[in-house]
């Protein structure tokens, strides 16, 4: 693809390609020509994620939901999809900059970037996987971590194949990343038990006086 014409159906065929084959294809993925392709990458990304949990919202799965006015919210996390992608694009690249150095690998920058807009295919999968959080935080936590996981996966070859980093340096830095991944997915599982246990003592209690205002 060129920044005159973004080819979609070439786009679709990449997107495949990342998530299945990731070693051919950072193997053999441009590193240059120009900011435009993985900016319309990202958008694209983030507005399919971003439609998948107006969807959630609407059918209230997932941590998105808003009652009567669940259409209004599920836009609004629509466009923050779009904008949270364009920017995480760049300062993605510029995290990925500093991970790819500490691996021995390329620190140009259109080059992380392009990375990153690759890597950027996980985001609808993730809004997808949310709605498991709905059924089960255990199973909201595992689902959150297997994307992450996976998304290591990719970052691991991108760095590997595109970038030229150190094969021995990457993998420490990908258990190290792993390791932190697991930390605070069982922080934030925490965290959402206790708030969760939280609002439904505060449910029972306002039953309980609602009773008594009956008696």
């Amino acid at each position: 693809m060129s920044n005159q014409s973004f080819d979609l159906n070439a786009f679709i065929q990449e997107s495949k390609e990342i998530l299945v084959n990731p070693k051919s294809y950072f193997s053999t993925m441009k590193t240059s020509g120009g900011m435009t392709e993985p900016l319309i990458k990202a958008v694209i990304y983030g507005a399919i994620a971003g439609v998948i949990a107006f969807l959630w919202s609407l059918l209230r799965f997932g941590a998105v939901t808003g009652g009567m006015f669940g259409g209004g919210i599920g836009v609004m996390v629509f466009i923050y999809y779009i904008i949270a992608s364009i920017i995480g694009l760049f300062i993605g690249g510029v995290i990925l900059m500093v991970i790819s150095s500490i691996c021995k690998g390329s620190t140009d920058f259109e080059s992380n970037v392009r990375v990153v807009a690759a890597l950027m295919v996980v985001m609808p999968i993730s809004a997808f996987l949310a709605f498991t959080g709905h059924f089960s935080l255990y199973l909201g936590m595992l689902a959150g971590l297997a994307v992450n996981i996976y998304s290591l996966w990719l970052l691991y070859n991108a760095l590997i194949e595109s970038l030229k980093a150190k094969p021995e340096t990457t993998k420490i830095v990908m258990y190290i990343l792993i390791a932190i991944f697991v930390i605070f997915s069982l922080i934030g599982l925490g965290a959402k038990r206790r708030a969760t246990q939280f609002m439904n003592e505060m449910n029972s209690s306002k039953l309980k006086e609602m009773m008594d205002q009956t008696k």
